[in-house]
């Protein structure tokens, strides 16, 4: 009896796991920010997705399939030339999502990695065809520009396949080694243009300068002639006077300086009393 007990604890054990199984199996749970595409055997793709929660299904004959429709960042490196036959280098940053409504037709178009087989070629269909206006200089100059264009021609070739754009940006810019000499060479001849007029600058100030000087004196001298004929020798005369003065003051302040009188007859009387004294 308690053999027969056991063996009908199993097969309710067993029932119970069965039908939790099949249950288990018909449910399916949509994270928050998702969206499911439901394949079915017998009608294919079905033309709602699910939203978030859990939904049922029919087992083995549906399978739901998950797409994270939240924004979504991936770089695109792309090598392309530039209106000039320079090789350009860019990085693109798109910022991305599908649209809920269109993951069947995404579905059976891309399938689940439509971000690594569409992204790509579009960053590169549009980067070539927005480049090629530009030469390599503008691309810096005007680097909003170039980056507008790539935005609105991105957004509308994205678009048709059913995905949505939330940020495109030019991430990274490199030029050829060619270009990037060609722009340091330009600088230092920049730098040496600037040196030299500086220098040119320079020397006109000083030949302006120097001609400003020899105006001056040329002007002193003369008004020095003009005095000398108006006043004859009494301006001479005061100039030696001033100058005299000038140098007795620069004396006077020398210790080692000895002031005589004027005249031969002090060093007579000198050497008549040292004669005396002997």
């Amino acid at each position: 009896m308690s053999s027969r007990f056991f063996n009908r604890v199993a097969t309710l054990g067993f029932g119970i796991a069965l039908t939790g199984g099949v249950v288990n199996s018909t449910l399916y749970t949509v994270p928050g920010g998702h969206r499911a595409v439901i394949f079915d055997r017998f009608r294919g793709v079905l033309g709602t997705p699910s939203g978030e929660g859990t939904h049922f299904l029919i087992p083995w004959v549906q399978r739901a399939i998950i797409y994270d429709c939240r924004s979504t960042p991936r770089n695109v490196p792309v090598e392309t030339g530039s209106k000039d036959l320079q090789t350009i280098a860019i990085t693109l940053r798109i910022l991305f999502r599908p649209k809920p409504e269109g993951l069947p037709i995404l579905y059976q178009n891309l399938g689940e990695d439509y971000a690594e087989r569409l992204l790509p070629s579009i960053s590169t269909e549009t980067l070539k065809a927005v480049v090629a206006r530009f030469d390599a200089s503008e691309l810096i100059t005007q680097r909003e520009i170039v980056s507008q264009q790539v935005s609105k021609l991105f957004r509308e070739r994205a678009e048709k396949f059913g995905i949505m754009t939330d940020d495109i940006s030019l991430t990274h810019l490199a030029f050829g080694k060619e270009f990037t000499s060609a722009v340091e060479q330009k600088q230092v001849a920049q730098q040496e243009a600037e040196k030299a007029r500086f220098l040119v600058e320079k020397a006109e100030q000083q030949k302006k300068a120097a001609i400003i000087t020899a105006e001056g004196d040329a002007q002193g001298a003369q008004l020095l002639s003009d005095a000398f004929k108006a006043a004859g020798e009494g301006l001479v005369e005061l100039r030696r006077l001033e100058a005299a003065e000038e140098i007795a003051s620069t004396l006077s302040k020398s210790r080692n300086v000895a002031y005589l009188p004027s005249g031969q007859n002090v060093l007579l009387t000198m050497s008549a009393g040292g004669a005396t004294g002997h």
